[in-house]
């Protein structure tokens, strides 16, 4: 019987959406979802020139707004959670107090 060796997986790069702080992500998401709104409400009274303001609210969301959801929940979890991966398998687990003060 053949086996086969497969390569190890390689680390996936980090992307990091997360914010300073959640108060500041929410101003960027506000910032971003009135952009948004107003571009779409404002085409009546402006004309297709308000759609220039939805490029800015990428800006805003870093993205598109599922990217700023992924932040949101990335700056909440942030210090919270702990990702450990071991033999191939990644867990989420919460961490201790102690460990982080061990840091």
């Amino acid at each position: 019987m053949n086996t086969v060796k497969l390569p190890a997986p390689s680390a996936a790069p980090e992307t990091n959406f997360a914010s300073r702080s959640v108060p500041r992500h929410l101003a960027r998401g506000a910032i971003g979802f009135g952009l948004i709104i107003g571009a779409i409400a404002l085409v009546p009274v402006v004309g297709p020139v308000s759609l220039l303001a939805a490029p800015l609210a990428l800006v805003a969301f870093r993205g598109c707004p599922t990217c700023w959801m992924v932040g949101l929940a990335q700056t909440i979890s942030r210090g919270r959670l702990e990702r450990r991966c071991e033999d191939g398998v990644c867990t989420l687990t919460k961490t201790h107090p102690t460990a982080k003060a061990a840091e």
